[in-house]
């Protein structure tokens, strides 16, 4: 940690969306160790894609673009290559009624169908392709979630899914825990629950052999990257992978949210200041530095070596050298 990182700024001006001009934005890599060489080119650069969004979340590739939820704004935006601005794909996205919050992470399915945390209808949900949605896990014993946040997709169809209250917004909770749960799709309503003595529970990923299951916590006073061992459908073990409370401060914003992990097993977390970038062995080997309170992060592109961030207002990406899972 000793070396001196290496900062490498780009002020782009792509596209806009909701906004008068595409405000200024300053961005870097950070490189605190030399194998962060091996996963981002020295030389590569933050793109600004889109902007002027209320709070931008929950990225995936779909259809050959990104698409991603403004929360409050209960949308869905979709990005393509060659266009200039972010155009609506999916609205009200979580929100059915259009007085609540919208969805939040976002993933596809082997058949290619979105889903969606669904805040304001606390349920994760199917988008069918005829515009209506499937409830794929509403409820924990009789009791309506808190306001599922982020997921994860198994290569067996699980879906694992966080649930803490963020999308309640002074709504009543009915669960007094913030739980992390399982379903299957061909089991909808059939819901395991897999942790329930963590707070915050935000981001969630699978390590490459699907062995383990990490967990973002953005506890305020505790954000860390958990770990869990996944067995007979159960998860256990817990412990801390990384610590990134020294990291906060006035400048680093934030703290670790959305997550993916590379097929070398890295870990691509929002964390204080942007996307830390962690080895499976707890290693902190740089930065993405957004100098924004930075929401989710995803790999998309035809190989999936391209980074996508959705960083408050913006949508960015950064060109990699390792490819998502």
């Amino acid at each position: 940690m000793n070396s001196l990182p290496l900062l490498l700024f780009v002020v782009t001006t792509l596209a806009a969306i909701g906004a008068d001009s595409v405000p200024t934005f300053q961005g870097s890599i950070e490189r605190l160790d030399p194998a962060l060489d091996a996963l981002i080119a020295p030389g590569a650069k933050i793109e600004v894609l889109a902007s002027g969004f209320n709070w931008s979340e929950g990225p995936v590739w779909r259809d050959g673009g990104i698409v991603f939820s403004d929360v409050p704004e209960n949308t869905v935006f979709g990005w393509k290559e060659g266009d200039t601005a972010a155009k609506v794909v999916l609205k009200p996205s979580g929100s059915l009624s259009n007085d609540g919050q919208g969805s939040n992470g976002l993933a596809v399915d082997a058949q290619g169908r979105l889903i969606l945390c669904q805040h304001g209808e606390r349920r994760v949900a199917r988008l069918e392709k005829d515009g209506s949605f499937t409830s794929l896990a509403d409820n924990f014993e009789g009791k309506r979630f808190n306001s599922p946040n982020d997921l994860a997709i198994g290569t067996d169809g699980t879906i694992y899914f966080t649930d803490p209250p963020y999308g309640l917004k002074g709504g009543k909770a009915d669960l007094d825990f913030h739980g992390v749960y399982a379903v299957h799709p061909s089991k909808p309503n059939v819901v395991t629950l897999l942790v329930r003595d963590v707070k915050w529970p935000n981001g969630i990923a699978l390590s490459p052999d699907q062995k383990t299951m990490y967990l973002a916590v953005s506890d305020k006073d505790d954000t860390r990257i958990m770990a869990y061992g996944l067995a007979d459908g159960t998860a256990k073990g817990g412990r801390v992978v990384f610590n990134a409370q020294p990291l906060k401060s006035v400048e680093r914003k934030g703290g670790c949210d959305g997550m993916k992990v590379d097929t070398n097993g890295n870990i691509w977390t929002t964390g204080p200041g942007g996307v830390l970038i962690i080895d499976k062995n707890g290693k902190h080997l740089g930065n993405i530095l957004t100098g924004q309170a930075t929401a989710n992060c995803a790999f998309g592109g035809a190989d999936r070596d391209t980074l996508y961030i959705t960083a408050d207002m913006f949508l960015l990406r950064v060109k990699t050298l390792a490819k998502g899972l």
